[in-house]
């Protein structure tokens, strides 16, 4: 994400499946340095309601395939505090890959077994962030689409993105298409020396989509305190007692 950030889709092979709904959904990211490049870390929390109907013949058990990031390590899936196991469904069905704004993704499938009326589903996972003409940019794949009927008309996605490196034009985009990109409103605030930038999302069933989250930023070309503006004096000082001090010491060895 990722790049992004994603959201379970949940999905039946034999198209028989429960209408879903969740109201909220949590995505917490760190954006962190780790081997010379910046990366994400993502921790989306997903409390979803089963809605009762009496045209579907549901079992319990609830496939779901979640899309990913190039790149994308370090995935855990748990459901109901349990961790759950999973695959990689792209591996097995190539042409399964989830378009987004910053390219394909690949997807990862687990079987959400002995679903109970409400749930709660956690996915982690962590990516490189991509970068485009000196930006870096990672998306959050929305995808709310499932969980909107008529027996639930809203949902409101929260994200709380921290910025453990120091960062410039920090700008966030809805993206209803690869090109047209929509800027939104942030708040940001600070802990410590960490940023930390809060964003809030409401889709309604019946009204046009937002689209997925996109959010952009350049590395803090900030001088920093010890800068070369005041390192270069200290230099040519050192350099200067250096010289003067070999020329003393050659001088007292010819005497």
């Amino acid at each position: 994400m990722g790049l992004l950030l994603v959201k379970p889709v949940i999905a039946n092979p034999e198209g028989s499946f429960p209408n879903l709904s969740m109201p909220v959904e949590y995505v917490n990211y760190t954006i962190t340095g780790m081997n010379g490049t910046l990366w994400a870390k993502i921790d989306g929390f997903y409390p979803i309601y089963l809605l009762k109907q009496t045209d579907c013949s549901f079992t319990g058990d609830l496939p779901m395939v979640y899309p990913m990031p190039p790149q994308t390590t370090n995935i855990y899936v748990s459901l109901d505090g349990k961790e759950v196991s999973w695959s990689n469904y792209t591996q097995v069905y190539p042409e399964a890959l989830h378009h987004t704004a910053l390219g394909d993704w690949w997807m990862i499938y687990s079987n959400l077994a002995n679903i109970s009326n409400y749930f709660e589903l956690r996915i982690h996972y962590e990516h490189p962030l991509e970068m485009v003409n000196g930006s870096y940019l990672f998306l959050y794949d929305l995808n709310i689409d499932p969980y909107l009927t008529p027996q639930s008309k809203n949902s409101t996605a929260y994200f709380i993105i921290r910025m453990q490196n120091n960062s410039a034009n920090l700008k966030a985009y809805t993206t209803e298409t690869d090109t047209q990109w929509n800027p939104i409103n942030y708040t940001s605030t600070k802990e410590g020396s960490t940023q930390v930038i809060s964003i809030q999302m409401t889709s309604e069933y019946g009204k046009p989509l937002l689209g997925d989250l996109v959010v952009k930023f350049s590395p803090d070309q900030q001088i920093p305190e010890f800068s070369w503006v005041t390192i270069l004096p200290l230099l040519a000082s050192m350099l200067f007692i250096a010289l003067v001090t070999k020329h003393k010491s050659r001088f007292n060895s010819e005497k």
